[in-house]
């Protein structure tokens, strides 16, 4: 859902620069975001291990904190674990929301007028109803799974099965879109269903084994 459906507001490289700035780390915008992949993929490993939403207090700082760690350390700078809790507490404070993307809409209004069922799977830790009703999404979407709700995250065969018994079809009946290879693609082809890759900012140039598409809106050429 994040990064495919709706994103950050203010983008997590600008929360993360302007957190680090307040505290006296200086780090540019543009290394920042070139490392959120190398830390996003320590917390899927996390999340995959056990469901972070669902640790003690105390577990689930020791995991920020780490996050924090490892994403500035790829940027080229060292932080203590405290310092990293503050960076976290900082942003917290600063707040962001979740915005749609502009094309997001008017893919599933493409999608739902070839008359598709249409299924959002989503790796996030908590009940995802209301994010879809303040999004706009809920009157596009027929179903929806979460690792909250399966108890497994992408790209475990699980919650993409879970899926596909919601949506009554066979894998070879259902295209998944996703904006990150090694859980929606991989996942996605484990069951025996076709994937598209969305890739909005040219980031896995070098795929092959699926389609790979930058708007949302260019999913109706795989209909």
């Amino acid at each position: 859902m994040y990064n495919t459906l709706a994103h950050y507001e203010p983008p997590r490289e600008e929360l993360h620069t302007n957190a680090c700035r307040e505290l006296g780390i200086e780090v540019e915008l543009k290394v920042i975001a070139k490392s959120l992949p190398a830390a996003d993929m320590f917390w899927r490993e996390e999340n995959s291990r056990s469901p972070i939403g669902k640790r003690p207090d105390k577990e689930k700082l020791a995991v920020y904190a780490e996050y924090e760690v490892k994403l500035l350390k790829e940027a080229g700078v060292e932080v203590s674990y405290e310092t990293a809790l503050q960076i976290m507490a900082r942003i917290q404070q600063i707040g962001f929301r979740f915005e749609i993307y502009g094309d997001s809409l008017p893919a599933l209004e493409l999608v739902k007028n070839h008359g598709l069922i249409t299924g959002l799977i989503s790796n996030i830790g908590e009940d995802i109803e209301q994010t879809c009703q303040d999004l706009g999404l809920q009157p596009y979407l027929d179903f929806k799974v979460t690792s909250f709700e399966v108890g497994y995250d992408k790209p475990r065969p699980e919650i993409f099965l879970a899926a596909l018994e919601k949506a009554q079809v066979k894998p070879e009946e259902a295209l998944y879109v996703g904006d990150q290879y090694d859980l929606d693609v991989v996942g996605a082809h484990g069951v025996g269903m076709k994937a598209v890759l969305l890739d909005r900012s040219d980031y896995f140039t070098e795929t092959t084994d699926c389609p790979r598409i930058h708007s949302l809106t260019e999913i109706v050429e795989y209909i």
